[in-house]
């Protein structure tokens, strides 16, 4: 890709930060086929510039239920208000999972939950908080369910307050059945064409739409202000006490 003539050198995202939420089964060290695919979205991410941090979800303490500290809602533990610290210092979230009967993990579920357990938080300008960031998923299996899981993740985090950008989501499914996952000797995962064009594809997406999100200031604050709709201020509707 060919930059605009007034860009001086190759596209350089170095204000940008990612994190990257891998919702496999599976506890370190434990090989996640999921892991294979981030690598490649990060490493493209790195390249250009942007800071990237990775969690393995399964890894953390995360308590279940829809409050941002469940600590205060009877449970001991709960380590969701730390990653919700890095969701919130990062640009773009990805969120990454593998297929169990033709959808996302219980993980990638309780993640998403707890996402929407801070929903309701809003920022400095009266917005919701996750306004001004982008999303995207990556998914991977050996069964369908590549289409089933993005479109619900992606439904998730723009609901949220995410934007997403044009072919925000990639994945890898083997044949169907008990067949190679993406990093087994001879699945062709890492190999196939079609899957790495639509990583790199989202890759880019990503960075260019946080980029221009993130260097014009975010959502513009009119309109979608949580904080002004409930003072009475509600713009397009007749209020004559808030012209």
């Amino acid at each position: 890709m060919t930059p605009p003539a007034d860009t001086p050198g190759p596209y350089r995202f170095d204000d940008l930060h990612a994190l990257f939420v891998n919702c496999t089964l599976k506890r370190s060290p434990e090989v996640s086929n999921t892991q294979g695919l981030i690598d490649r979205s990060r490493a493209l991410m790195e390249a250009h510039g942007v800071v990237t941090e990775l969690v393995r979800a399964v890894d953390l303490d995360i308590a279940t239920g829809v409050w941002p500290d469940m600590t205060e809602h009877g449970w001991e533990s709960d380590h969701w208000p730390v990653l919700y610290s890095q969701v919130m210092a990062a640009d773009i979230l990805v969120l990454c999972g593998p297929i169990w009967l033709g959808d996302n993990s219980s993980v990638m579920k309780q993640v998403i939950e707890r996402l929407y357990s801070c929903s309701s938080l809003l920022n400095d300008r009266g917005q919701y908080a996750y306004y001004g960031r982008v999303g995207g998923c990556l998914i991977t299996g050996n069964e369908d369910g590549v289409k089933h899981c993005a479109m619900n993740v992606l439904y998730s985090l723009q609901h949220l307050g995410y934007t997403v950008p044009p072919q925000a989501d990639a994945g890898w499914i083997g044949e169907a059945g008990p067949g190679p996952s993406y990093l087994d000797a001879g699945s062709g995962g890492p190999q196939n064409d079609f899957t790495n064009r639509n990583t790199s594809f989202m890759t880019w997406n990503l960075m260019h739409l946080a980029a221009l999100l993130k260097r014009s200031g975010g959502i513009p604050a009119h309109g979608n202000q949580r904080s002004a709709w409930d003072a009475g201020c509600r713009a397009d509707f007749p209020n004559p006490e808030h012209r």
